[in-house]
Parts: structure tokens; sequence; C-alpha cells
């Protein structure tokens, strides 16, 4: 009996292992495990990478946070450079000169074109910063957008594969964690088998059946701790082999194409801060070239020059006034106060008195004039303007003219070839169908013709061309030629239509008083204009200008001179109050009788 171990072990030499206690299965485990859990140490990726998933995770979760912030800002930067463009093209727009305008006509100074040369170069300046915008848009932003989802994507890929590495590892330890305990087990089965197996061999009291039967028991355990230690032993080496794989090869693989992207990340960040800053460096050169125009136009101004135009555009051309002549009230005249003196005194303070008069009445005919220069209604000769700017003013209506002339001489010439056209290819159109307008053309180019000699006569005249002046068929442009040609004959110390005083030293004396007596009794005549009619107020007016008169709701006024066209009517109040008021202020009622008879005259 006692020799049934030695037998077992003579028979199964191989399976002596069987007999290891629970400590030694232990510590052989334990052993293998701590040799296969060895890094390397070569690389800092690759130092305690079992447990560094997470924190790899939020490391490149940051730097993608990252990524998309900078480009958070590439895309403000962006709105910014593209509203300072847009503000500074409507600020270019709003202070650009507006046509019909006084701006428009200041151009001609230098300093005036400098500015609008500024303004120009203000608004290409705008459009480079269009530039900036465009290129940060699509070489930074939009790159950066794409390149963002396609790192997502790849970090992605790169964690799954590693939690799928780090799953596969766990469950091999899993299954040699249960084939560790499994072998555990049955030792333990093995062990109290065998003492089972000793304690029986040992009692005497015992059958020898039951003894064989303790050792068949205790040789089946044994033999199920010999093959469950042979599946832990393969196993066991199975899963050294995986996790020394895992741990040398997938994990680090793994782990250096997670750094490889972040790498890639960090230099695909320096690149884009690069093209930020070229984006700029690219248009420094045409900002500058800007800059360097307004400059240029800046030191285009000629002080000089914009004196000569301003004194060009207002010269008057009247000729200075002489002295002025010494009147020497110191001689007293001592003759006898008689009848004929008395007679001749009366007769002479009259005729100073009927002088006055008519020296008064001048005024108002000239403040009347003004007034109607004040409503645009000037004579179409320009005679009421000074010589110089009546020239200027003539030649620029000639000039418009003779564009018109162009103009329409070009249409005419257009249709011509046209009407050729359709002469020899008749499928094309109707010749006839173009004799219309052919006619109406050539009545306006003679009608504008007509108007440019009309202007060419009146130019001639201001330019002292023509020794007297043409016939004039406005009633208006004979008032103004009268006005100027009586101050033109006035004495010293009179006005002007224009504020200016003028003489002329060459004429004689006596032709002087001889005028001034013609005008004196046109002006005593124009007083005593007889009421053509009367008109009724149908608005209040307040004659604030000079020349009209004040006028009341439902008032009924003398017309003594009605519209001739120019929108005013004159009327008078009483015997010696009367003035011009608005035609469309007052109801008039013509006398029939009068009307006939100027009709007939």
């Amino acid at each position: 009996m006692n020799n049934g171990p030695s037998a077992l072990s003579q028979e199964e030499p191989c399976k002596s292992k069987l007999y290891i206690t629970k400590q030694h299965v232990i510590l052989e485990l334990t052993l293998h495990c701590c040799t296969t859990r060895m890094a390397d140490e070569t690389s800092p990726w690759r130092r305690g990478t079992k447990d560094q998933f997470d924190n790899l995770d939020k490391h490149m979760q940051g730097g993608i946070e990252f990524v998309e912030r900078y480009n958070k800002f590439v895309k403000d930067r962006t709105d910014i450079e593209l509203n300072y463009a847009k503000q500074l093209r409507n600020l270019s727009k709003k202070y650009q000169p507006k046509k019909n305008s006084r701006e428009e006509e200041e151009q001609k100074f230098t300093s005036c074109q400098a500015f609008v040369a500024l303004l120009n170069e203000m608004n290409d300046y705008a459009g480079q910063h269009e530039v900036i915008a465009e290129n940060m848009s699509g070489l930074i932003f939009a790159e950066l957008a794409r390149y963002i989802q396609e790192l997502k994507q790849e970090k992605k890929m790169h964690f799954q594969e590693g939690r799928r590495a780090q799953q596969y590892i766990e469950s091999c330890w899993k299954q040699l964690e249960a084939s560790k305990r499994r072998f555990e087990r049955d030792c333990k089965e093995a062990e109290r088998a065998q003492q089972h197996f000793e304690k029986m061999d040992a009692d005497l009291n015992v059958t020898k059946a039951d003894v064989e039967k303790a050792r068949q028991q205790a040789h089946t355990r044994h033999q199920m701790a010999s093959d469950s230690k042979g599946e832990y032993c393969s196993i066991l080496q199975s899963f050294n082999k995986e996790q020394h794989e895992h741990y040398y090869t997938n994990i680090p693989n793994i782990f250096q194409k997670i750094q490889d992207l972040d790498e890639r990340r960090i230099v695909r960040i320096g690149d884009s801060m690069k093209t930020f800053s070229e984006v700029d460096r690219k248009v420094i050169p045409i900002i500058g070239k800007c800059l360097d125009e307004i400059t240029k136009a800046a030191e285009s101004i000629d002080e000089k020059h914009d004196t000569q135009l301003v004194i060009e555009a207002f010269k008057s051309g009247f000729e200075q006034p002489g002295d002025v002549e010494f009147e020497d009230y110191s001689q007293v005249m001592k003759r006898t106060v008689s009848e004929s003196s008395l007679s001749n005194s009366r007769s002479d303070g009259k005729q100073d008195s009927k002088s006055g008069k008519s020296k008064g009445k001048l005024w108002p005919f000239i403040k009347k004039n003004k007034l109607s220069l004040k409503l645009g209604s000037g004579p179409e000769d320009f005679s009421h303007l000074p010589p110089e700017q009546r020239r200027k003013k003539l030649q620029q209506k000639i000039d418009e003219i003779n564009k018109e002339i162009q103009k329409e001489a070009d249409q005419r010439d257009a249709l011509t070839k046209m009407k050729d056209v359709y002469i020899k290819n008749p499928q094309m159109g109707d010749p006839n169908s173009v004799d219309p307008r052919l006619a109406e053309i050539g009545q306006t180019i003679e009608k504008l013709r007509q108007e440019s000699q009309k202007f060419e006569a009146w130019l001639a005249e201001a330019e002292g061309r023509l020794p007297t002046k043409t016939d004039q068929t406005r009633r208006q442009s004979e008032m103004f030629e009268l006005q100027s040609s009586a101050v033109n004959n006035c004495a010293q110390d009179r006005e002007s239509p224009d504020g200016s005083y003028t003489e002329e030293q060459s004429q004689d004396p006596q032709l002087k008083v001889a005028a001034q007596s013609e005008f004196d009794d046109e002006f005593d005549d124009e007083e005593m204009l007889a009421s053509i009619g009367t008109c009724k107020a149908m608005y209040p007016f307040e004659g604030q200008n000079e020349g009209t008169i004040t006028i009341a709701e439902g008032e009924t006024l003398s017309v003594i001179e009605e519209d001739k066209g120019d929108g005013w009517t004159r009327v008078r109040r009483n015997e010696d109050e009367e003035g011009y008021v608005p035609t469309s202020y007052v109801e008039v009622y013509l006398d029939k009788t009068v009307k006939g008879a100027m009709t007939y005259i």
C-alpha cells in the first residue's frame, strides 16, 4: 500500500509537478506577469501606456479644439477686414463730388483734384483689405475647416484601434485568469484526493476495494490537474506572446500614429500662421503704392494755380473808377432875391425835384431786375452779368449747343448708314421708315444752329467785335439791356445792377446829362402807367425782397402791368405804393377796353 505513490511516480515521471503547492503556482504566475509587463524606456510615448488612452484622448481633443479656436480667430479677422473695406468704400463714396453741384465745379482746383485722387486711392486701399479677407478665407479658414474634419476622423480611427487592442488583451487576460483558477481548483481537488487516498491506505479497517477506489479517485484528480496545467501553460504562453506583441508592437504603433497625428497638427498650425502673415505681406507693396499716390496727389497741389482760377472765375471786366471830382460849395451866390430869381429858383427846384424823383425811380427798376435774377428769370443774353462773366457764360452756352449739334449729327449719320443698309438689303427693313426721324433731326440741328448764331452774335458784342447790340426778342432782355446802358451812362457814384461802381471817363458831360434826362423821362412815364384792370389777393404775401409789395388775403389792388411770363404781376395799392406780387397769389380781372386798345396798338 505504501508503494502506491512511488509506483505512480515511476509510471508518470513527467507529472511530478502535480504535487506543487498553491503558493508555488501563484508565484510562478506572478513571475510571468512581471516579466511580460516590462516597458520600453526609449520613448516617452511608450511609458505606462496601458492606462494612458484617456489622457491621450483628452490631449488630442484639446489640440483639435485649439485648431478650431484658431480657425475661429481667422474667421473673425476676415469679417473685420471685410467690414473695414466696406466702410472705407462707403466713406470714399460719401465724399465723392456730387454731379451738378458746387462740389463738381470746384474740381478745377488742384486741392480738390488731390482730394478726389485721395478718395480713389482709399477705394483701392479698401480693395486690398478685401483681398486679405478673400485669401484668409480661402487659404486658411476653408483649408483648416477641412483639416479639422480629417483630424477628427483620423483621431477616432486610431483610438478605436487602440481600444480594440486593449479589449483584446484584456479578454486574453481574462481567459488566462479563468485557466489559472481552473488549474488551481484541480490542484486542490487532486491534493484532497491524494490525502484521502493516503488516509484510506493507512487505515487497516478499510477494505482493499475502498482503497483501490480512493486510489483511482486520486489518480483521476491528478490527471485532471495535469490537463488543467497543460491548458494553463498553453494559454499562458499564448497570453505572454499576445501581451508582448501588444506592449511592444501594437500599442507603440498606435501611440506612434497618434504622436505623428498630433505633430502634424502642430506643424499645420505653424504653417497657417505663416500664411496668415504672408497674406498681409503680399498686399503691403500695393498699399504702399496707394500711399505713394496720395503723397503725389498732395504734392501736386498748386496754390498759385488755384488762386489764378479764382481770379479768372470772378473777374468782372469793369474798368476801374476814376478820381472823384471836387465839388465846391463854398462860393455863396450873392444875388438879390427877385421874382425872376425866385421863379428861376422855383424852376430849378422843380427841375431838381423832378431829377431827384427820376433818380429815385431808377433804383426800384434796378432792384426789380435783381429780384428777377434771384428768381432765376435772367435775360437770355446774360447782359445782367459783368462783361467777363457774361463772355464766359456765352462761350459755355455756345459749347453746349455745339455738343448737342454734334450729337444730333452723329445720330443723323447713323440713321443715314442704316437707310443705306435698308436700301441694299430690303429684307432688313423699310428705308422710308427712317425719313421722318431724319427730317426731325434736320429741324433740330437747324434750330440749334440758329441758337448758336444768336449766342455767337452776343459773344461778339461782349468781346467788342460788333458796334451795336442786336435787337432782343424778349422783353426781359430789353429791360436788362436798358438798365446796363443806363448804368454805363450814369454819373459817378451810381450803383450798377451787380453792385459795382463804374464811370465812363471818356464820355462828354453834356451827353451824360442828355442821357440822364432821357432816362428820367422814361421812368416818369413808367411811374404814370395807367391801371389796366384789378386783382384780388387769394393768399397773403409778404414782400420781403426789394421791388415787391406786401398784400393781405382778400385785398383788391390795381393792375398796372400784367405778367410777361416771369411769374410776377405789377400792382398798385394807392397812387404812390406799387410793386410786384406772384401771379399765382392773385386773381386778375383785366379791363377789356384797355386790353383791346393795347392789342390794337
